[in-house]
């Protein structure tokens, strides 16, 4: 069962549309679910909806190939412009926006914010309107969802216990993001799952960027997260449909 709300994010004053995934039965029992929160919301349950025609297809997969009982929720990126890129950056990059889409107003940095509003006031609202189990709340993103993602996960790694971050663009806060798993107590985070396909493209960031860069920030998570997975996977390409090949994967890493 999918449901659908919009909410604004306060710190950019920006409406949004959250879709909730409530698991098979939910309606017809008092069981309380834990909660994967995902990113590009609009991407991820139904291919009409999808930005380029094709989702992930959790959707699907839950309800007809899996006997995961989880809520997802998915909350749509900013579809102004390529405002998307401010918000899922947590560090600006001036001179990376610049290159990539010649626009000077894309600079990054807002993904401090969008994780905060995310946390201190998303994560309430989910929580008294379904019934959840807060304790056990994970996120999953890709490209930069999964950046910010990994960013989540080292500020707060007492609430976001399980993370996924698929074909993860690291390379646009390399640096910071490095420098934060570092620093950050991750002893609460219970797994990481990263992922990478050898044949990503992005503008002009190739494959073997998206490998090193994954590769890297693997090499740090190792050593501050018990359990970490990091498949390099063959042909893959920076896209849904490649993304929906390895839900299967992500999914019992992160619930096994």
């Amino acid at each position: 069962m999918l449901e659908y709300f919009t909410v604004t994010i306060t710190p950019f004053q920006s409406e949004r549309r959250v879709s909730v995934l409530l698991p098979k039965g939910y309606e017809k029992t008092d069981k309380r679910y834990p909660v994967l929160y995902m990113h590009d919301g609009q991407n991820l349950f139904i291919d009409s909806e999808a930005s380029f025609g094709v989702s992930w297809g959790i959707k699907d997969f839950l309800e007809q190939e899996s006997d995961l009982e989880i809520i997802v929720v998915g909350i749509d990126c900013n579809h102004e412009g390529f405002e998307r890129f401010n918000e899922y950056a947590p560090w600006e990059n001036r001179e990376l926006g610049q290159k990539l889409f010649n626009d000077e107003n894309l600079t990054g940095g807002k993904g401090k914010e969008y994780i905060d509003y995310l946390t201190l006031e998303l994560k309430p609202l989910i929580d008294e309107k379904y019934r959840t189990l807060p304790e056990e709340t994970a996120m999953a993103g890709s490209s930069m969802g999964g950046l910010i993602s990994t960013y989540a996960a080292c500020k707060y790694p007492h609430i976001y216990k399980r993370i996924a971050s698929l074909s993860s663009a690291y390379w646009i806060n390399q640096r910071e993001i490095e420098a934060y798993i570092q620093e950050s107590d991750l002893n609460e985070v219970d797994g990481f799952y990263l992922d990478v396909g050898t044949k990503e493209d992005t503008s002009f960031i190739n494959h073997q960027i998206y490998i090193d860069s994954s590769q890297s920030v693997y090499d740090l998570l190792v050593k501050k997260v018990g359990k970490v997975r990091f498949d390099v996977v063959e042909d893959a390409i920076h896209n849904e449909a490649a993304w929906r090949k390895r839900l299967p994967a992500m999914f019992e890493f992160l619930y096994n």
